[in-house]
């Protein structure tokens, strides 16, 4: 299979694990039989849509935070306390946290530059 089904399958089998499942339990919450499961999070089968619906709601994720893993850049654990802090704030303070961010980077940036 290609490499995004494969990583998909991983994405899941970590987000099960993390929520302290079973494939047996996720299949059960999913509506999937658990070798189903088991296939997906090797890789060996195309998900649907409809499929990857249920799943995500097996998981009680958004499709968002299945994709995650899919941005430009690893995230370290700093980046990801960042972002899961300001997905908690509103849009304008997210328009503040960059200004702060921004004038900090550019500070360190004069000052490595003296």
């Amino acid at each position: 299979m290609s490499d995004l089904v494969e990583k998909v399958g991983e994405r899941i089998r970590q987000l099960r694990k993390e929520k302290g499942l079973s494939q047996e339990r996720l299949a059960e919450c999913s509506g999937l039989h658990t070798n189903y499961i088991g296939q997906v999070e090797r890789g060996e089968k195309n998900l649907t849509l409809e499929t990857l619906e249920k799943i995500v709601a097996g998981l009680d994720v958004s499709l968002e935070e299945l994709f995650r893993f899919l941005g430009p850049m690893e995230r370290t654990d700093a980046l990801g306390e960042i972002v899961r802090l300001l997905s908690e704030r509103s849009k304008a303070d997210h328009a503040m946290a960059l200004k702060v961010l921004e004038t900090v980077l550019d500070w360190e940036r004069n000052k490595n530059n003296r």
